[in-house]
């Protein structure tokens, strides 16, 4: 028997990929079923994405009139099923921002024994809060989870409320405007893949200085805007909100 026969295997850092998505009535028709799509699509590439030493689990935070978990707790991605969801209600946006501080713990669904490393959180809305986001907002930013996290926003439509969107991830520049079908749905795709796979690295330093994963995340949206300018363009079938 070798030396090393008995040593257990390496044990994965956690992170969490959480999907925050509104499901008012506002979202009803080709927005929820592109969301649905997506997301749907996008789960086998996400298997890999967090890269050997990190276990990349999912969680989905739905909020219309209050909010609720697709899942009890966060689900291996590779073991994930998406549940199709139905757009109808309010848009209690505050409501979800403070069930999302309440998990964004130890006690919540980062207590894996190996460690979490920080989370992805990627919210998606087309519309204004209906209850008071405010309290939600500022009990989520005293959280330090909430402070490191990658955290990216997708404003569907001309109607989605940007500058909430903008004070979620702290940045304008996190903020990214669909107004197609098939533009929210390569957007999904992409944040999901390229955020797990920043937030599952360290970063480098440059100067001297490392940069956050807040502003890697940040470059690579950059990046992608750039090399794809009519990401965003009016789909084939003209289709458009």
């Amino acid at each position: 028997m070798g030396m090393f026969d008995d040593v257990e295997g390496i044990v994965k850092r956690q992170m969490v990929l959480f999907f925050v998505i509104d499901t008012s009535g506002s979202m009803e028709g080709t927005k929820i079923g592109a969301v649905n799509t997506a997301i749907r699509e996008v789960l086998p590439e996400l298997k890999d994405a967090g890269g050997s030493d990190i276990d990349l689990k999912i969680a989905c935070l739905v909020f219309s009139n209050g909010c609720e978990w697709m899942y009890p707790s966060p689900v291996a991605a590779e073991s994930f099923q998406w549940n199709l969801l139905e757009a109808d209600g309010c848009t209690d946006l505050g409501a979800a921002f403070k069930e999302l501080s309440e998990k964004l713990s130890k006690n919540g669904f980062l207590k894996a024994p190996s460690g979490s490393v920080a989370p992805v959180i990627f919210l998606m809305s087309d519309g204004e809060p209906t209850d008071d986001f405010e309290s939600g907002l500022n009990l989520l930013k005293q959280n330090s989870w909430f402070k490191y996290a990658i955290k990216v926003a997708v404003a569907i439509g001309d109607d989605a409320n940007k500058d909430v969107l903008a004070k979620f991830t702290g940045n304008s520049e996190a903020v990214i405007s669909v107004h197609t079908p098939e533009a929210l749905k390569k957007w999904i795709r992409k944040v999901s893949v390229t955020s797990s796979m920043v937030g599952s690295k360290s970063q480098p330093a440059n100067d001297g200085l490392i940069k956050s994963k807040q502003d890697a995340m940040i470059d690579e949206i950059k990046d992608i805007q750039q090399s794809e300018p009519d990401l965003d363009s009016t789909s084939t079938s003209g289709d458009e909100w």
